[in-house]
């Protein structure tokens, strides 16, 4: 990561390099090596299947860690496979699109279909889910095209519909989604290990559940298309009115011998940097794992229970996670929740010479750009004002991604291969 981000003071320096070292340490701990654990993985002859950013990395743990026979496929983003010294033997790596899906994408859900069919009567299916996981494979139910997901994904994403409506929508469009791939694993034992990216850590929301009973119906799904007046839901009434396509339910007996285990999630992240937080003599204070509220009035929100903090002499972290919503204005804007959620904190603390935060998405991805996320400095605005660029102009055109480069404020990771959302840090007082 970098250290330095521009024409910063000599005091603040010395502060981003804290926030970095304590997202680093998130990341590092929901990473699949350190979460994978050995004594997850004891399941003799192994059908691997997965899919989701951490795909990857989880898959060539599980081939080190195996102790029978193993074969399979895992799927995930473009750019976040394999790295040049590693392997995942006989498990392939696909890699497809997100957060919409493409051709790679539908061509990876019925791989996985077909895999899951051909299990063997020694064979477990692990399946390795991860957070994106949903848009890589796709396979669209009944006359449901990959088109039409498409669109219905990126309609709900930019109209604000968090994680759990989005989900429900597209179990409901789905073949491989909300339990469909461990049918057609069944008999077979499925286990599920999962890396969490959702509010609440609700395990079928976790690249939508491929082995999860789902807890929604299609009569759910179509209400949140109405609610969000969706305008392409009349050709989708017919998968979802048909009540030969509802997905499997929780209870169902087909599932009694299933095992799934979160194997990390918010809480690991933010649990290990408040530990490093600690270390350095900051009272921590944990403001919620798993908010979910408008990127920018969170932002705003919380500038206000900095400054009140900063009135003190204690020398505080404000500490946060979950995956906050954005309603995105137009198509050229380019940014991201954590961009927005800072734009709104430094617009709302006005330079106060106390504070600086960091906000960034621990897959290493914010938004549709090449960033993770952004610092906010004391000199945030005035920096604006030397560079020419205005960030309550660009906010509202959701374009806060051109402030923070233009800035020096970025934070650029690459891709981590891990996934549990947002980490969001405020330090207060930090030489007090």
């Amino acid at each position: 990561m970098p250290e330095v981000f521009g024409p910063l003071s000599s005091q603040t320096v010395p502060e981003i390099r804290l926030l970095l070292d304590a997202f680093d340490c998130a990341v590092v701990a929901v990473s699949p090596r350190n979460c994978l654990l050995a004594n997850q993985l004891l399941l003799g002859d192994a059908l691997v299947l997965g899919t989701g950013k951490a795909s990857a990395a989880m898959a060539v743990v599980a081939n080190e860690r195996l102790t029978g026979r193993v074969r399979g496929l895992v799927v995930t983003r473009y750019g976040h496979g394999l790295q040049p010294t590693e392997t995942a033997g006989s498990i392939e790596i696909l890699e497809a699109g997100h957060p919409l899906p493409d051709a790679a994408s539908a061509d990876a859900g019925q791989r996985l279909l077909r895999l899951a069919r051909t299990i063997g009567p020694s064979e477990t299916l692990l399946f390795l889910a991860s957070g994106g996981g949903s848009a890589l494979s796709v396979a669209p139910l009944g006359t449901v095209t990959l088109e039409q997901k498409r669109l219905v994904n990126d309609y709900l994403i930019r109209n604000g519909a968090d994680i759990h409506e989005l989900n429900c929508v597209r179990r409901h469009l789905s073949a491989v989604k909300g339990g469909r791939l461990a049918v057609a694993a069944h008999p077979a034992r499925v286990v599920t290990l999962a890396i969490s990216d959702v509010p609440g850590d609700a395990i079928g929301d976790i690249a939508s559940g491929p082995t999860i009973p789902d807890p929604t119906t299609t009569t759910q799904a179509l209400e949140i298309l109405e609610r969000y007046g969706y305008p392409g839901r009349d050709a989708l009434a017919c998968v979802l009115t048909e009540p030969r396509f509802e997905s499997p339910q929780p209870g169902d007996p087909a599932f009694a011998s299933d095992q799934a285990c979160i194997i990390a999630s918010a809480k690991t992240a933010l649990d290990a940097a408040q530990a490093l937080l600690e270390a350095r003599g900051y009272t921590v204070l944990r403001v919620g794992d798993h908010l979910t509220g408008r990127a920018r009035d969170l932002g705003r929100e919380h500038a206000g229970l900095a400054r009140e903090i900063a009135t003190s002499s204690t020398r505080a972290a404000l500490l946060s996670g979950g995956e906050t919503r954005v309603a995105v204005s137009g198509k050229d804007g380019h940014g991201g929740r954590n961009l927005e959620y800072l734009a709104g904190l430094a617009l709302a603390l006005d330079g106060h010479a106390n504070i600086v935060a960091l906000a960034a998405d621990t897959d290493g991805i914010d938004g549709n750009a090449d960033h993770a996320g952004g610092v906010v400095v004391p000199e945030i605005l005035s920096l604006g004002r030397d560079a020419d660029v205005d960030l309550g102009l660009l906010l509202a055109k959701n374009d806060t991604y051109r402030y923070f480069q233009a800035c020096k404020l970025l934070v650029e990771t690459g891709p981590t291969r891990t996934n549990v959302s947002d980490f969001r840090l405020i330090l207060i007082n930090p030489l007090a």
